[in-house]
């Protein structure tokens, strides 16, 4: 089984900046993709940012120019630098990853993280 923990939430206010980590962990041969979903109040889960591979980034229009995911391959670990927070940024955030588990058999799992609270407020 494999595990997604979530740290780095917290409050901040307007302008500010928070980086956000996720560690995988559990039976993984291969993590093709790992990202940063979240969810407002009284909203849909909706797609923050993802890295595909070693160096693909894609970002939601509404975070571009702000947020900045990396991947370090070697802990396993992916991160969510997020700049110039505004109100609307607050929700929890998930991690997400889909990982390959066995070297012989190429089917691809989802997992989630339980989430971090990242509430930008004055």
């Amino acid at each position: 089984q494999v595990q997604l923990v979530e740290s780095g939430g917290g409050l901040v206010q307007p302008g500010g900046s928070l980086r956000l980590s996720c560690a995988a962990s559990g039976s993984i041969f291969k993590i093709n993709g790992m990202g940063w979903y979240r969810q407002a109040p009284g909203k849909e889960r909706e797609l923050v940012a993802r890295i595909i591979g070693e160096n693909s980034p894609a970002y939601a229009d509404s975070v571009k120019g702000r947020f900045t995911i990396s991947r370090d391959n070697a802990k396993e670990m992916v991160y969510l630098q997020m700049n110039t927070l505004k109100p609307e940024d607050t929700a929890v955030y998930f991690c997400n990853a889909q990982v390959q588990i066995h070297r012989w058999l190429p089917v691809e799992s989802t997992y989630w993280g339980q989430g971090t609270q990242v509430t930008v407020s004055s």
